[in-house]
């Protein structure tokens, strides 16, 4: 385990990111870890670098303090974490990571092979939120950093559904429940709760989806033509992917948005009858065995094509 109140001692300049396109994990887990080294090191000057977190997520602490805009540092960081994700997954924020003294990866992705000079990566943890608490001293938590941490653990177990959800996260929870915040209304606000252009773009995403594999698998797609007629953003498609995966009889789901031309983002959900962190990592993404993603390059089908024969190997018989 990593004593980080050791490992920042005497730094004067800590920086923290997450992932590209950060969830509720990310962002939850780095505006904790912020706190956390805010009240143990009230003199450092601690930077949370991400993409613009979605707004759901502006009651938690730190969040209008968020830098988003990755500009070049005259002075390297003493310490730099990077939370929730390997080196590859940064972004821009990855050069901070690069000229940083030391460097920290917690992570508790199975396709992070730990990065950086010091790193944990425990993927039996349901999220980065739960790993970071059992790395906190309790003198220096509050209800602020129990709260953060909260919304990342809710947000990567699906409010406790998913199958990494384990006894101990329970317990985690429950501890971080009894610092009195207003849980039933941020399980609401920041994970259930859907604006109507999320509402309809998913609805077209559920009508227009498409079965195949006798059935056990199923795909979606939103190009950018229609991402353009409904003015929706990556951050709309939350969830999506998610109800794919609710449907009857379907052990695998696809949904694929278009980034650029001829490339998308893939997001994939299994049950364990498809373990999809395998898939993700063949075409360089990466994730859970339920729950993984990638960046691919080609026509829409030509993507598809190429995630079915991945997945076909792990139940050969289908169609």
């Amino acid at each position: 385990m990593i004593d980080l109140i050791k490992e920042c001692e005497g730094a004067a300049k800590i920086g923290i990111s997450g992932h590209v396109r950060p969830d509720g994990d990310a962002i939850g887990s780095c505006l904790a870890l912020r706190r956390y080294l805010a009240n143990a090191f009230p003199d450092a000057k601690i930077t949370v670098n991400l993409e613009q977190p979605p707004r759901i997520f502006h009651e938690l602490v730190g969040y209008d303090e968020v830098r988003t805009d990755f500009a070049p540092e005259d002075e390297p960081y003493d310490v730099y974490f990077a939370l929730d994700c390997n080196r590859e997954r940064l972004g821009p924020a990855g050069a901070y990571f690069d000229s940083a003294r030391k460097t920290i990866n917690i992570d508790h992705h199975v396709s992070n092979p730990g990065e950086g000079e010091i790193h944990l990566v425990l993927p039996e943890i349901s999220s980065t939120g739960e790993l970071l608490y059992t790395l906190f001293d309790e003198k220096y938590m509050d209800r602020e950093i129990a709260l953060a941490l909260y919304v990342a653990i809710i947000h990567d177990t699906g409010v406790f559904q998913y199958s990494c959800t384990s006894p101990d996260t329970m317990r985690v929870a429950a501890r971080l429940m009894e610092y009195g915040f207003d849980f039933p209304r941020m399980i609401k606000e920041t994970f259930y709760e859907k604006t109507y252009l999320q509402s309809q773009i998913m609805g077209r995403c559920l009508m227009e989806s498409i079965r195949f594999m006798d059935g056990r698998c199923i795909v979606s797609v939103v190009d950018k033509r229609t991402a353009e007629f409904y003015g929706v953003l990556p951050k709309d498609y939350e969830g999506i992917v998610n109800q794919l995966i609710n449907i009857k009889g379907v052990d695998c789901a696809l949904f694929l948005y278009e980034t650029d031309t001829l490339e998308f983002k893939v997001s994939l959900r299994s049950t364990p009858a498809v373990d999809v962190s395998k898939v993700a990592s063949y075409f360089g993404g990466g994730g859970h065995v339920r729950a993984a993603g990638c960046t691919m390059k080609g026509t829409f089908h030509d993507c598809v094509n190429n995630l079915s024969q991945r997945i076909a190997e792990q139940f050969p018989d289908a169609e």
